[in-house]
């Protein structure tokens, strides 16, 4: 029996599922999601008006939450954010240690790298029309306690907070939510498992 045959008796699967190598394979895809949103995050532009920046954090959360899976992607959130906060210079601007009015957004990373990773298990990355209410849930994920976060450290009501921590960055998480919800079917569908599920 093939090992991929084998672990969908026992749940869905999801992309990382058909790496081999079971251990090594989760904690290579972990850490290595982990950097990727390192990475992402110094693709940053400032907003004026606004002490939250723009970046590729939110791609990379979202791709490896459906990617890796709920425990995987939940791990390398945490990862990501446990070692960021401890200093590790990986958030924005090649910084670390606690991110004051942007801390809520990487908290948030974690919950929707755990929603996206769960929904994936439930086969929501394999279509764009399964695709997009993925990474739409993801984005509110992300969303809630970012902006809630903002209003508490920046002392402002949550009116105030939305036009600074939410109403700059729509266009740009929607065009990031439209690429992430196209690579995830095109990565199944290059890989043949979508085909031979039909």
């Amino acid at each position: 029996m093939e090992p991929t045959a084998a672990l969908s008796r026992r749940r869905p699967l999801v992309l990382a599922d058909l790496v081999p190598g079971e251990r090594v394979r989760d904690v290579a895809l972990v850490l290595g999601a982990a950097c990727l949103v390192g990475l992402l995050a110094q693709f940053s532009v400032q907003v004026a008006g606004t002490p939250v920046p723009i970046t590729g954090q939110t791609l990379g959360v979202l791709v490896a939450g459906c990617a890796l899976g709920f425990r995987r992607a939940l791990a390398a959130s945490v990862v990501y954010a446990g070692l960021g906060f401890l200093g590790l210079p990986w958030f924005i601007h090649h910084s670390g240690g606690w991110q004051g009015a942007s801390t809520g957004y990487v908290f948030g990373f974690v919950l929707a790298s755990a929603v996206c990773g769960r929904l994936a298990e439930r086969g929501a990355d394999r279509s764009i029309l399964g695709s997009l209410p993925t990474m739409l849930a993801g984005e509110l994920c992300i969303y809630v306690p970012g902006v809630t976060w903002l209003a508490l450290d920046a002392h402002v009501g949550l009116a105030k907070a939305l036009s600074l921590g939410f109403t700059p960055f729509v266009v740009g998480d929607a065009l990031k939510m439209g690429l992430a919800a196209g690579l995830l079917p095109a990565a199944w569908w290059m890989t043949g498992e979508r085909r031979r599920e039909r």
